[in-house]
């Protein structure tokens, strides 16, 4: 059945919302902060081993690095795009508008909760290689990975930032939902080259998502977004 990794990605994601949410009723403020950083601290490093895996090759015992340049361009261009746009107030107009329709209007931080949450949970190559497979191949072992992983962190964010990340479920459906229905069009332009700078690129803005966690909030990520599309080009053109 094609949809299926998404529908259970889903789920998972909404069970361990609701279980961080019981959860984070008996937990005092300050624990709550100390285990947003935490899973911030986690995030930063899923990034960083995700950038570097893709960046650096060992070649006769010399470590070296590539996709630098193809790094410095694709955030440059996707971030000029997306601040064009301003993809970051859309997405926090409709987490308002969410906020307003599930009758949360007087969480304060639900807003924050639910775009933070749901760049964790999007922004990454497993969400588009899994939907492909589970599109064409009808294969949801990526997504199911996925939801376990995503399960997790969705459990400790809602604990820590409240209701808000539960509802990150509604973006990972519909982008992977939506990448399932295409995937016999979206398949022969996730070349080699493509796919590795998607995931280096997606890595990179992780690590972005992790920084805002412990920081507060110092990186745009929605306007920034632009750039895995910049890189999945840039592959396709180089490649």
């Amino acid at each position: 059945m094609p949809g299926l990794g998404t529908i259970i990605n889903v789920a998972a994601i909404v069970t361990g919302g609701l279980i961080g949410l019981l959860f984070g009723k008996f937990m005092k403020p300050r624990f709550q902060d100390t285990l947003m950083k935490s899973c911030g601290v986690c995030v930063i490093f899923v990034g960083i081993a995700g950038t570097l895996t893709k960046m650096l090759t060992v070649e006769n015992g010399a470590i070296t690095a590539d996709g630098t340049l193809m790094m410095i361009a694709c955030l440059a261009i996707g971030s000029i795009i997306g601040e064009l746009i301003n993809f970051e107030r859309l997405f926090e107009k409709f987490g308002e508008w969410l906020k307003v329709k599930t009758g949360n209007s007087k969480e304060k931080s639900f807003v924050n909760a639910f775009v933070t949450a749901s760049f964790t949970v999007c922004i990454g190559a497993m969400a588009i290689v899994g939907a492909i497979e589970d599109g064409i191949s009808r294969d949801p072992s990526t997504l199911i990975l996925k939801a376990i992983l995503d399960m997790l962190i969705i459990c400790i964010m809602t604990a820590s930032l409240g209701k808000g990340c539960i509802f990150s479920a509604i973006p990972v459906g519909l982008l992977q939902g939506s990448v399932t229905a295409l995937a016999g069009l979206i398949r022969p332009l996730l070349t080699e080259p493509a796919l590795n700078n998607l995931s280096l690129i997606g890595s990179v803005l992780i690590f972005c998502v992790g920084v805002n966690l412990v920081f507060d909030k110092k990186f745009k990520v929605a306007n920034m977004l632009p750039a895995v599309l910049v890189a999945v080009i840039w592959g396709l053109i180089t490649g």
